[in-house]
């Protein structure tokens, strides 16, 4: 495994060669103020730090346990309570649940969602940075990945960490598995187009 630590260790989890897994318990989550105006920041994070400035970081999810609204397991970048984002699939119910990420900035979060099958059980992601902007993608084989958002995250220009969480919201817990994970050459390309502004 790489170099990961815990920055809110769960009371049930595996580590081992072949991935990670996370045992969720209730009434966990990450979520600051916009729309609900509570503030969750309990969710098991599991990590590694880095000043690299250009990077990919994949990994594999399985979701199959999860059956609760909410339930959810994915990617995160976590710098403190009020700066990080995550991307996962939440369950909502036995018909749909939701493909989405959330980007929190300065103790406000967003949440851009897209409606997937509940058949779907498998999700991987991709997460990019180019300095102190990042990409969110996804991809059911891992092999075509398709973006779910660009993002700026304004204290992300310096040191940070990055990884894996899981968590269940509501009432509930569930086994999350995390495999093929790797750090790769940033897989986000340049732009090429319009010609950024000069400064």
């Amino acid at each position: 495994m790489m170099d990961f630590q815990w920055t809110r260790e769960p009371s049930s989890y595996t580590i081992s060669s072949d991935g990670v897994t996370i045992t969720t318990a209730p009434h966990t989550d990450l979520w600051q103020r916009t729309y609900y105006h509570f503030r969750n920041d309990n969710a098991p994070v599991l990590q590694m730090e880095t000043e690299e400035k250009y990077f990919s970081f994949v990994v594999r999810t399985d979701f199959t346990a999860s059956h609760n609204r909410f339930d959810q397991c994915g990617i995160v970048m976590y710098l403190d309570s009020e700066n990080w984002l995550k991307a996962s699939v939440e369950y909502e119910n036995a018909e749909f649940q939701h493909l989405g990420s959330v980007v929190t900035n300065h103790g406000y979060s967003d949440w851009a969602t897209t409606a997937i099958p509940a058949s779907v059980n498998v999700m991987w992601y991709r997460l990019s940075r180019r300095e102190d902007d990042y990409c969110i993608e996804c991809s059911e084989d891992g092999e075509h990945f398709s973006q779910m958002r660009v993002c700026h995250m304004w204290e992300g220009g310096g040191k940070i960490r990055f990884g894996i969480y899981a968590c269940s919201p509501e009432d509930s817990s569930f086994t999350a598995h995390f495999t093929n994970l790797a750090v790769t050459e940033c897989a986000w390309k340049a732009h090429v187009g319009q010609k950024p502004d000069e400064a």
